[in-house]
């Protein structure tokens, strides 16, 4: 990976952090996640004009990343509940981590140097340590322990589809914008009892939109990478967004920056440079 598909892969585990620990934060997660996705849903309509719409070649893709992110995302809310954003959040990025390499040496023949595979377990290990950190003294159930594991895998299933998908669609600002809508669908469906998704975009519009735009920044950016560059380490690099999400709890919400935290920090500075010449 060149220096600069390195700083994007960054740039948008960045944005991917703080829109997941805003959701977090708020008072009605489901909701304000459904809320941001139509609202990202309708923000890059006016973009189809100008980016046309994707290849044929990528429907099928298209779909099962729709499929995938609606069962994640459900996954990954009930995991929440049970769990806890802290305990949660590193173990599904650390088991996508994980997860993609294989996959992606099974579907694209896609084989990374020892330098490359040691920075995704370099990561995995950071990401593992935080989960250790939220867990120390709070027990686990089964139940969250069951929904994450569950999360984890849509998120490496997802992500396969994204990469596979954005390399055929012929552009990926295209495929990124159709994804986003069918996504927004998809979500507003599963949220159907909550109420129609104007009633909720109208409940939560001024938490949402900046989610939304941050939300829609990753993933551009993120499939920009995909749609060129090895899968499996620009996919560590953006799931290092769980220790941007460390550093916004300590620097914004004034959370302690205890030892473990410090360690994973260093752990994932040290996997960059291994990721970028693996």
């Amino acid at each position: 990976m060149d220096l600069t598909d390195v700083s994007v892969a960054l740039l948008s585990a960045v944005l991917h952090a703080g829109w997941n620990a805003a959701v977090k934060a708020s008072r009605n997660p489901a909701q304000v996640m459904t809320a941001q996705m139509v609202l990202g849903a309708l923000l890059v309509v006016p973009a189809l004009f100008w980016s046309g719409l994707p290849s044929l070649a990528s429907c099928g893709w298209i779909a099962a990343s729709t499929v995938m992110n609606v069962l994640t995302v459900s996954a990954l809310l009930r995991a929440y509940e049970l769990g806890g954003f802290g305990l949660v959040y590193p173990v599904v990025r650390s088991l996508a981590v994980l997860m993609v390499v294989p996959l992606a040496a099974a579907m694209t023949g896609e084989r990374l140097a020892t330098a490359g595979l040691c920075g995704i377990l370099v990561i995995s290990l950071a990401l593992a340590v935080l989960a250790w950190d939220a867990a120390r003294g709070q027990g686990i159930t089964r139940a969250a322990m069951a929904w994450t594991l569950a999360a984890g895998v849509g998120t490496a299933a997802y992500v396969m589809c994204d990469a596979q998908g954005v390399r055929l669609s012929g552009s990926p600002w295209a495929y990124g914008f159709v994804v986003s809508i069918t996504n927004a669908a998809a979500m507003a469906w599963r949220q159907r009892r909550a109420g129609p998704p104007w009633a909720q975009v109208a409940t939560h519009w001024t938490l949402a939109l900046p989610i939304a735009a941050a939300a829609m920044g990753s993933y551009l950016l993120i499939l920009w990478v995909w749609s060129h560059a090895p899968i499996a380490p620009a996919a560590a690099l953006r799931d290092t967004s769980a220790i941007f999400a460390v550093l916004i709890a300590v620097f914004w919400l004034k959370e302690p920056f205890t030892r473990t935290r410090i360690a994973a920090v260093l752990l994932a500075a040290a996997a960059v440079p291994l990721l970028r010449f693996g």
